[in-house]
């Protein structure tokens, strides 16, 4: 291989790590709305944890004892939680459940999942969720709209 071969072959698998890490960046902590029709219905004893889901909604976040953005994922959702009535967070720590992470396809920590009041997944955030996005689907679910904001 020549130098201009080996030149533009570094080129072009820098361009195409920048694409793909900016698609990246622009996907991660945005919320995927889906329709409460044909929504996964989640139970407590589902995710292996005693804590009751919320009689209006329920932010469900998994992580690992190692995640860097957990913490401040768990202190703003649950500072959303502690202010809104009827809501509830609930963590999840995969850590010692790898079976839970394959089960709802969890491939990034935080992963968060918006349960309306009957535990259908309404919504679902990979990555640290951004705050305006998650308030405005949430407000969507709180008020029995069938398509949340995305």
């Amino acid at each position: 291989m020549n130098v201009l071969s080996a030149v533009l072959v570094v080129v072009g698998l820098i361009v195409v790590a920048t694409v793909v890490g900016l698609v990246w960046q622009r996907r991660n902590g945005r919320v995927a709305a889906r329709p409460a029709s044909n929504a996964e219905i989640v139970r407590p004893a589902d995710v292996q944890t005693e804590a009751p889901f919320g009689d209006r909604a329920t932010l469900l976040q998994f992580s690992t004892e190692f995640c860097t953005y957990c913490p401040a994922t768990r202190k703003l959702l649950g500072g959303i939680a502690e202010h809104t009535d009827g809501v509830t967070h609930v963590d999840i720590d995969l850590t010692h459940s790898p079976e839970l992470a394959q089960r709802f396809n969890v491939l990034q920590t935080p992963t968060t999942l918006l349960l309306d009041g009957r535990g259908a997944v309404r919504a679902r955030i990979g990555g640290a969720p951004k705050r305006p996005e998650l308030e405005s689907t949430l407000e969507s679910i709180l008020n029995g709209q069938d398509r949340v904001a995305a």
